[in-house]
């Protein structure tokens, strides 16, 4: 199976064009030659008409090219025909997509009004109870019957007036049928969206888009890499476009780390039509990081047409012959590589955690400022260490594998293609030495904004640690010296390779949220950011919250207006708690699971 083109080039996947609206009257198109378009969400109830038309006047003034709303009821749905109307009467000719979860009649009054409908196959004909039960092929035919018999009405209505829709899967609300059949996986993911895409197809209705959203930027790439492997399977009029977002992403540094990790990799291999930052944030905050990270993309990707002769020839006649990639990009696993010292004490490679390099400029000023139980701390300083630098794109040997090795600057390849080339052509010599990771081959001109050194190395180092690919990594990219040892861990919690605070798993708001996700993961924040390696789920409502909270220690949900429900793992324990006592209760429920400890002073 193949999800791209090339691991080492860029060029992206050719689809067949999306039609949401009329273009001719501020609609867009998604796919085929058009540029990757930005999206995200209002927050308020869909029922308050004034704030819905503010909100969306100020995405669109941000720059967001289609506005989601939420429509939990036939109501909140039928609703949207006065926002639309008003917001065509104020000349905002922004798409709008109803987002529906477990109301089918929702959806069919919501098709009349808007120009796309987002549905979740988990559940828009199902209720997730976490039932166990094995189907029969028999009962499992007689269960797809009854989702064609759900859906059909809608795929016919869209057909109909011409609307789009997005097929959208989330890893957090798979149907039980799904996760009985296929268990919590990419290829359930997949599968659960190509059973919705059947029936629009058996009803000859192609104007539709995938998504394969999660909070692990890990799952989420080999979701989207399967399903494009799939898509190409089946045949060449199965080129659908596709919707990329991490979805629960967070707030701040590590919201944005996560999404470039997620959505740029993909972005760097060809992939990906319409992107979404769902952050816990005001929504056009958004719209920002997405026009920040689409620029980079250029400069992070390397086109077929632009790739130079050393590079063809090392690719096209390898000596000796190279692999398409070193790693499996449907699965991950951690390359194997020996271990070794790395510095005066620490090691790499191995069973060894991947490791922080600095340079020496950057170890001259935090070394001060270092105390003996921080757990942000350089591991290693580069001018010091024993490092052989390499051009992947010309020969070279190595004649052991416990050297540690690295791409030399100043290469003409963009960094990902540079390192998996070099894991490559290490894997074709037979040799599996350690490898540092650089999120640049050389030195801006002049140092680059905070937020771009914060997407471009998150986007770097991010996609090749999804890749597998690392032992120890090396920011240059920003400026500031603290701020690059930090950014250093953040991307490798955010990648799942470390665990050295608090992980927070917290949804952007909707109109569905039941407190204000801001103002509450600030406050839980308060309380538990001291709590090393625990993660905390913070859901406004049910729609993905027990099923992205499957790795997460605890869960902080919205049951019911004012009212919370804490869980451990996916296991709701504590339900209808006041909010104005929910945080406490949460402490309380880390304390009795022996996972509290005090902050330091």
């Amino acid at each position: 199976m193949r999800c791209c083109q090339s691991p080492f080039f860029y060029q992206r996947r050719r689809t067949r064009e999306v039609v949401v609206g009329d273009p001719a009257r501020g609609g867009v198109i998604i796919g085929g030659d058009h540029p990757v378009v930005k999206q995200s969400m209002i927050t308020c109830d869909t029922l308050d008409t004034a704030e819905c038309i503010k909100q969306t006047l100020d995405l669109v003034a941000a720059g967001c090219q289609i506005v989601r709303i939420t429509a939990p009821s036939v109501k909140d749905a039928a609703n949207l025909k006065t926002i639309v109307a008003e917001l065509r009467a104020r000349h905002c000719l922004v798409p709008i997509v109803a987002d529906i979860h477990f109301k089918p009649d929702a959806a069919l009054e919501a098709a009349r009004w808007v120009e796309m409908v987002r549905v979740n196959p988990g559940n828009y004909a199902d209720k997730k109870k976490f039932a166990v039960r094995e189907y029969s092929d028999g009962q499992y035919a007689a269960e797809l019957a009854r989702i064609e018999e759900e859906f059909t009405p809608l795929v016919q209505l869209c057909r109909q007036l011409g609307r789009a829709m997005r097929i959208g899967t989330n890893h957090g609300s798979l149907s039980d049928r799904i996760m009985n059949r296929y268990g919590d996986t990419p290829l359930g993911m997949v599968e659960s969206a190509l059973e919705f895409a059947r029936i629009a197809r058996r009803h000859d209705y192609h104007n539709f888009k995938f998504s394969m959203k999660a909070s692990n930027p890990k799952v989420m790439i080999e979701c989207y890499r399967l399903l494009v492997a799939r898509l190409e399977e089946l045949g060449p009029d199965w080129n659908y476009p596709i919707h990329l977002g991490v979805t629960e992403a967070g707030e701040g540094e590590d919201g944005r780390i996560k999404s470039a990790i997620g959505i740029g990799s993909l972005l760097c291999d060809g992939l990906g039509d319409t992107i979404r930052v769902s952050l816990t944030e005001d929504s056009p905050r958004e719209i920002a990081v997405c026009t920040d990270l689409l620029a980079q993309i250029q400069s992070l990707t390397l086109p077929a047409a632009d790739a130079p002769a050393a590079l063809e020839s090392a690719i096209r006649n390898p000596q000796p012959a190279i692999l398409p990639t070193s790693f499996d990009p449907f699965a991950f696993a951690r390359r194997q590589t020996p271990e070794i010292q790395l510095g005066e004490s620490s090691k790499c490679g191995g069973e060894q955690t991947v490791r922080v390099v600095v340079t020496r400029a950057a170890w001259d000023k935090v070394a001060p400022s270092i105390r003996p139980k921080d757990d942000v701390r350089p591991e290693a300083v580069y001018e010091d260490l024993n490092v052989h630098e390499i051009d992947p794109a010309a020969d070279f040997t190595i004649n052991c594998d416990t050297q540690l090795v690295t791409v030399k600057d100043g290469v003409e390849l963009p960094a990902i293609a540079a390192f998996r080339l070099l894991a490559a052509r290490l894997k074709a010599l037979g040799r599996n030495n350690p490898i540092l990771l650089k999120d640049c081959l050389g030195f801006e001109a002049a140092p680059l904004e905070p937020n771009i050194a914060l997407l471009r190395a998150s986007v770097v180092i991010g996609s090749l640690l999804a890749d597998g690919i690392g032992d120890a990594i090396l920011i240059r990219g920003e400026a500031g010296a603290g701020q690059s040892l930090r950014l250093a861990y953040n991307i490798l919690q955010a990648a799942g390779c470390r665990s050295f605070k608090t992980d927070y798993v917290a949804c952007p708001s909707c109109g569905r949220t039941l407190f204000n996700l801001q103002t509450v993961t600030a406050r839980i924040k308060e309380r538990t950011a001291h709590l090393k390696g625990v993660r905390i789920a913070i859901m406004g409502c049910i729609v993905n919250g027990p099923g992205e909270m499957a790795d997460a220690d605890f869960g902080y949900v919205g049951g019911a207006p004012n009212k919370i429900n804490l869980y451990v793992g996916k296991t709701p324990v504590q339900f209808n708690i006041p909010e104005a006592e929910a945080v406490d209760r949460l402490v309380d429920l880390i304390r009795q699971r022996g996972k509290w400890m005090e902050p330091e002073a």
